[in-house]
This record gives structure tokens, sequence and C-alpha cells, in this order.
């Protein structure tokens, strides 16, 4: 069973292990520099639909369908199922998961939601109220952009500290038995807020939630920097990124040697021009699932730290002048 250390930190006696996992992802995606880690690269952003919204539903179906295959499961030994996207009522899960007749959670961290919902499918597993669970998230530039900025049509100029939503889904299967890889701890984030509100700086905004949720996680167990292969944030983007860094450094902190950001990796900002880098729910969780998790299951890496970071805004509450509200959840990843 979990064991609590500190408020919101927690360990497993015995991980949950990983038995099966996809990513797919977009165009623009596939043609970056780890593009050939992904399951699958849908050149098509319309995925066959006649919407967006119904585009990103299509991702996720596909990344969950993939991830079962690999487990050698079928949707019906999925007890449970926690998923999330960036749309409004995270539509995206819902008319997705209503194809599948699992049991389901609709999740909203925004970029956080993918460690949110390996946090919460893994102790649901660990307690035994389901033998197999699943985490799943996805993004589209598409409807992000829609939603959260312009509409495409309107042309509107980038600034150099914004990132680009990746149109990706990834997604895990959590079982209690099987596979080499598992999920041993995890830390519940907490809202940080520095008062930023530009929404093309996102990741000024979220470092300080990253940097609070990684302290609390190696004090509550004890452990430094040094003990993690990677201590993986979700998407700081070139500007968050040695943010963070500063601000743990400043607390003694140095995780220099092991960060790595999926924002900052997805992407060639010198070729695709990205800007900042890649966000979205399926950032993080497309780089874990194509990159970091078979890295684990190969043995080139023992121990890994997955802090995915969201922005907990909205286009109404920027409107009234609000700042934006950040949080990062942790998931300790594994290799036994």
């Amino acid at each position: 069973m979990a064991e609590f250390l500190a408020r919101g930190a927690f360990r497993m006696e015995t991980p949950v292990k990983i038995k099966g996992y996809a990513a797919v992802v977009g165009e623009k995606e596939g043609q970056g520099p780890l593009g050939q880690c992904f399951d699958r690269v849908v050149e098509d952003s319309h995925f066959g639909m006649d919407t967006w919204e119904q585009a990103e539903s299509r991702f996720q179906l596909e990344a969950v369908g993939l991830a079962l295959d690999k487990a050698v499961l079928t949707n019906e030994d999925i007890g449970v199922i926690c998923a999330g996207d960036l749309i409004n009522q995270c539509i995206g899960s819902a008319y997705s998961m209503r194809e599948l007749a699992v049991p389901f959670l609709g999740l909203y961290g925004a970029c956080s939601t993918m460690a949110e919902g390996l946090l919460i499918a893994s102790v649901m597993t660990d307690c035994g109220i389901a033998e197999n669970t699943a985490a799943v998230t996805s993004s589209h530039f598409s409807t992000a952009e829609r939603q959260f900025r312009f509409p495409l049509s309107y042309g509107g100029q980038r600034t150099p500290t914004a990132q680009w939503t990746c149109t990706a889904s990834g997604a895990v299967i959590l079982s209690r038995e099987g596979g080499t890889v598992g999920v041993a701890g995890g830390c519940i984030g907490r809202i940080a807020d520095l008062s930023v509100s530009d929404i093309n700086n996102m990741g000024s905004a979220m470092a300080p939630a990253a940097a609070d949720t990684i302290q609390r996680y190696l004090a509550a167990t004890g452990t430094s920097p040094a003990d993690y292969d990677f201590i993986v944030t979700g998407d700081l983007g070139l500007v968050g990124s040695p943010l963070l860094v500063d601000i743990l450094l400043k607390q003694g902190i140095d995780i220099s040697a092991q960060h790595s950001d999926c924002g900052a990796m997805i992407f060639d900002p010198d070729t695709q021009d990205t800007h900042c880098g890649g966000s979205g729910c399926g950032c993080g969780a497309s780089v874990l699932c194509g990159h970091f998790l078979p890295m684990l299951e190969k043995g080139d890496a023992r121990n890994i730290l997955f802090a995915a970071t969201g922005a907990l805004m909205s286009p109404m509450s920027l409107q009234q002048g609000e700042t934006i509200p950040a949080i990062s959840h942790l998931v300790h990843l594994r290799k036994d």
C-alpha cells in the first residue's frame, strides 16, 4: 500500500506496474527531434474527422488502443480510466471515452494532467479498486489556439516567449502485476502564483510550481537530485526551464545535471519556428510515453521524476485581470 510521507508526498511499498504505453502525435511533432520515438505520426490534423475537437478525441482513442495492444488487454479489462485535455469541459476526453464504455474520471490540471492521471490511477490500482487502470491526455494546436488565444485565421503575431501547443496524445496502462517499470511514488502539487498574467509566458508562471513540488518530494523522501537519472518537467519550455533551475539553486538544490523539459525537447526552435518550445497536455504525455518510458524499459535509466506542469487560467479569468495560478504534480518512475 502507499505510504504517505508528508503533505502531498507518498511512496509505494510495491511499485504499480506500467503494462503498456503509447504516444500518437501530429505531423509537426513527428518532424521534430523526437519524431522517431512516437508510435504513430498522424499527418492529417483533422484525423479524418469533421472538426479539430473530434480529431483530438481520435488521438486519445488511438493512443489508448495502441497502449492496450502492448499490454495485451482490451478496454473491458480496464477498471478505471483517468483522462483529460484542454478543451472546455474536457470534451475531447468525454467524447473519446463514450466509445470505450470504461468507468471514467475526467481530470483537468491543464498541462499537468498526465502526471495527475498517473497519480490517481496508480493509487486506485495500489489500493485494489481496479486490477488495471489507465491514464491518457491529449492536446491539439488548433483546439487550444482557438480557445485560449485567437482564431487561427486571425494571423496574430506570436511573442518570443510563446510556446506551441502540441497536437499529441499519450496513454499509460497500469496494473498490479506485469512489467518492469512502475510508479514508485509521487507528490501532489500546490497552487503557485507569482502574479504572472501574460498568457504567452506560461513557462515563467509554471516554474515556481515545479520547483515547489520537486523540493517537497526530495525533502519527504530524503533524496537528492543525484539519486535520479532525469528530473523531467512537462512543458516549461526554453524560458521556464532555466528559471526552474535557478529557483531551486537558490534553495541549495542543483538539478542542472538531471533536468530535461518535454517542451524544450519536442521541437527544434531553429527550424520549426516554435519559439519557446512545446506545451499542452499532449506534450509531456507523448514525450513521456515516446522517449522516457522506453528508456526506463531498456534499462538506460532507472529512476526518473516526471513533474508535469499546468497553468490553470481561463480566457475569462485573464480578461477579468486575474493572474495565472500554476500547479505541478510529480510521479516517481522506477525500473526494477
